[in-house]
């Protein structure tokens, strides 16, 4: 979220910042409003300054028994703290207004982040493996698991309805032995402390990591209340939530595996088959808390950490930046890494890498203290995929499937699989 104080010293960058989003200037109505409620406010606390000396002179009328003097100035408090009451309420309704037009508002990219308005124009930073020539026609991971019996969309279907699926066997081991080496490898390589956090928050957790107020339709709701995550990154980044930490204990790295649930609200018609967009999924999450100078940094490591869990599968693929028009809400730098998928013949995304900067810490009230240093700054929040589990099952079954069906173990896999080379039908 942004600070209004900027706003109302750098109106011009704001507005350039909005711009690059797509989004008209409004510095002008928001510095206005900032206005109005600042004006209101001073008038609060005159009319509580005025009832205050309004009280001390009650306090003498009746001393001296001054009975019409009294009653005259009893009446002028009364209504002088009416009027402080009317002030006070009308500055939180205008500043409730001003929070909610804050709050919709995305993060301002960085200058080296190129413009642009959809995926066709984010930039290519670099490219790693070849993808493997085949002798046969590829099939595409659904068919691949479909005919190996490992992977049943028509039963989960009859259970939970579209966008599931249900694995068995060596596929079940296998999101099994995903999840299990990408967390070993982030916190054994990459020193990300490894956390089981909890998969329903409330309000504010989701509030502090942008998905709320704007996204709601994209989640799922309890009826009591609280919200099913749709990543790791809500729990994870919310863990610094209302605090002041001293500086030495930055950074920090949270790494966790976590169930997914997104309602693809927008998805309608978009990969309607197989595993690639589904209501519940599962994914190995990344976050990073640290201090401001240190962000930029941190969004390279933890790219390279991602990177590093594709290179070892032996799965090709290429990192590209998102332009203005294709980066998230809360992001104002993002890294999207794209697998090779040989079935569909292109890349897709695996994971995306994020600086949010301090816009999530300002939500969330998430701040650090320099040691002999009074107050404290925001911190930086990042967070990234590392990866998602059912989209690197998918990349694996496509890269390493054989003509006859089956599909090779990467070695990397192998500890975690038993020793199982080669998955064949109903293992």
């Amino acid at each position: 979220m942004y600070d209004i104080k900027f706003i109302r010293e750098n109106p011009a960058e704001f507005d350039a910042g909005l711009g690059r989003r797509g989004l008209a200037p409004l510095s002008a109505e928001l510095i206005a409003l900032d206005a109005e409620r600042r004006k209101v406010l001073t008038e609060a606390q005159q009319f509580q300054e005025t009832r205050n000396k309004l009280s001390k002179k009650v306090g003498l009328a009746k001393r001296e028994g001054r009975e019409a003097d009294f009653e005259d100035l009893r009446e002028q408090v009364t209504i002088s703290k009416l009027a402080q009451t009317s002030a006070e309420e009308k500055s939180r309704e205008i500043n409730e207004q001003l929070v909610a037009q804050l709050s919709s508002l995305p993060n301002a990219p960085l200058s080296d982040v190129p413009d642009g308005a959809s995926e066709d124009e984010n930039v290519e930073v670099r490219k790693w493996g070849e993808p493997k020539a085949f002798s046969f026609a590829p099939k595409e991971h659904f068919d691949i698991g479909e005919n190996l019996g490992l992977m049943d969309f028509e039963t989960a279907a009859k259970i939970s309805g579209s966008r599931f699926v249900l694995l068995s066997g060596a596929l079940a081991r296998m999101e099994r032995a995903l999840s299990s080496f990408m967390l070993d490898h982030n916190t054994e390589e990459f020193g990300y402390t490894e956390v089981n956090p909890p998969a329903l928050v409330r309000d504010n957790a989701l509030y502090g990591t942008g998905q709320l107020p704007k996204f709601s339709e994209d989640l799922f709701r309890t009826e009591e209340g609280l919200w099913m995550i749709p990543t790791a990154e809500v729990p994870l980044t919310n863990i610094v939530a209302d605090t002041i930490i001293d500086d030495d204990y930055l950074p920090r790295r949270y790494t966790a595996m976590t169930w997914c649930f997104r309602s693809e609200a927008g998805a309608a018609g978009k990969d309607t088959r197989g595993m690639i967009r589904q209501h519940q999924f599962s994914k190995v999450e990344m976050v990073s808390i640290v201090k401001p100078e240190e962000s930029e940094a941190e969004l390279d490591r933890m790219t390279s950490s991602a990177e590093d869990i594709l290179q070892k599968l032996g799965l090709p693929y290429r990192t590209v930046m998102l332009c203005t028009g294709d980066m998230g809400f809360s992001a104002r730098k993002t890294f999207d890494i794209e697998v090779w998928l040989p079935g569909q013949d292109r890349y897709r995304e695996i994971s995306s890498c994020s600086n949010c900067g301090d816009f999530q810490a300002r939500r969330m009230k998430a701040r650090y203290r320099i040691k002999g240093e009074k107050g404290g700054q925001f911190v930086h929040t990042l967070n990234g995929s590392g990866l998602a589990v059912g989209r690197t099952l998918v990349a694996v079954l496509e890269n390493y499937q054989q003509e006859d069906g089956s599909v090779i173990v990467p070695e990397v896999l192998r500890p975690y699989m038993g020793g199982l080379e080669v998955i064949t039908a109903n293992a």
